[in-house]
């Protein structure tokens, strides 16, 4: 058994609650979308980053944007349906995936929203140091059509990527590289296989993040490339998961062992803390003392107040109480003075009470009577 000092334990996991939860994760939001307008770099460098990423695909031959863009430009049945896929599950799937883990898998939340935000943090740092044109921004000859504008009558969004009607001005058009698109539908598929529990799970977390990657290149706002980075991309974030959760354990161990408690809060727990280990040694010492005091109790009782006296018989006041033993016998040896010497009051035990005074008994002699030496016991 140890004991620890009040304020210099390690800081316990605190419970997860929604009202705190909720903001982190509308602050992270806000700082990847800001962090995406802060980084929209120079138009020509980004164009030079985009046809740069085209010209290895036609080199690898894995340009799979051209023929899927000419497909969804041809089938509104297809295309349609891609552009409200772009445009929405982005948003509805994640935080769905996110609500039900914190209801359902508390304790695999906190690790899979540090994935998701750890990975969200490094594709921001992608957008800044290499801004990418995506395919539909590229001139008309390199042969891209912009689906999103194409089908705009049919949806909400405009001619400017996802965005709503009159908010595309406050959009990062050139962060293709990486697709967190692909990448968080990726890590939606993990949540899926891992904690699903039942076959639809399954096929679900196969199907959206790949349905995904030919969503993004058919409607020509990604090159494949960019889907194979957000897929690294979360991987990384996976990987530095652990050592983000246990630097943010060591923070919150150095805010509780170094910020300053409010007051009335930091007295109330040391109080606590402190109080049981004298209760507990109380408590067991208390018990000890008790049988000696009970014991020798009734002996000063018969002393101070031993009221008129009972004529008692023989047999009575030769016999101890029943039930008790040589510990009740020990408690009522006190009653005869040191050096058998009685005073005023005590009394010899197996003694009978005499209704006579001093000196008067029948019979008593007068040397028993004048020498102030005690009379002989009966």
């Amino acid at each position: 058994m140890h004991a620890e000092k009040p304020g210099i334990e390690v800081a316990p996991e605190p419970r997860l609650r929604w009202w705190t939860e909720l903001p982190l994760i509308l602050l992270v939001y806000a700082c990847y979308s800001a962090g995406r307008l802060l980084a929209r770099g120079d138009v020509n460098s980004a164009v030079d980053h985009g046809l740069a990423i085209l010209r290895v695909e036609k080199y690898l031959r894995i340009n799979a944007e051209h023929p899927l863009n000419r497909l969804f430009t041809r089938e509104a049945w297809i295309g349609v349906p891609a552009d409200f896929w772009y445009a929405s599950l982005h948003y509805l799937v994640t935080p769905a995936l996110l609500i039900w883990l914190f209801r359902s898998r508390t304790v695999r939340y906190r690790a899979a929203r540090t994935w998701l935000m750890t990975s969200t943090f490094i594709g921001l740092v992608g957008f800044t140091l290499m801004p990418t044109c995506p395919p539909r921004l590229l001139s008309p000859g390199h042969g891209f059509v912009d689906t999103m504008a194409q089908y705009s009558s049919y949806g909400w969004w405009a001619g400017e990527a996802s965005a709503p009607r009159g908010l595309g001005g406050m959009t990062n058009q050139y962060a293709a590289m990486p697709s967190l698109h692909v990448g968080w539908a990726l890590w939606c598929g993990v949540i899926l296989w891992r904690y699903g529990g039942t076959r639809t799970a399954r096929v679900a977390a196969v199907l959206y993040p790949l349905i995904t990657t030919i969503v993004v290149m058919g409607t020509a706002n990604h090159y494949f490339l960019d889907a194979v980075a957000g897929g690294v991309v979360m991987g990384a974030g996976l990987l530095l998961t652990p050592y983000v959760m246990r630097a943010a354990n060591r923070a919150r161990t150095w805010a509780v062992t170094r910020l300053p408690a409010p007051a009335g809060a930091a007295s109330a727990p040391t109080s606590d803390s402190a109080s049981p280990a004298p209760a507990s040694v109380t408590d067991s010492a208390s018990p000890a003392p008790a049988p000696v005091t009970d014991s020798a109790s009734p002996a000063p009782a018969s002393v101070t107040d031993p009221g008129p006296p009972v004529p008692a018989s023989a047999g009575d006041s030769a016999s101890p109480a029943p039930g008790a033993g040589a510990g009740s016998r020990a408690s009522r040896a006190p009653v005869v003075s040191g050096g058998c010497q009685t005073s005023a009051g005590e009394r010899i035990p197996r003694q009978r009470e005499s209704r006579f005074g001093p000196g008067a008994e029948p019979g008593a002699a007068p040397a028993d009577t004048g020498g102030g030496a005690p009379a002989a016991a009966r």
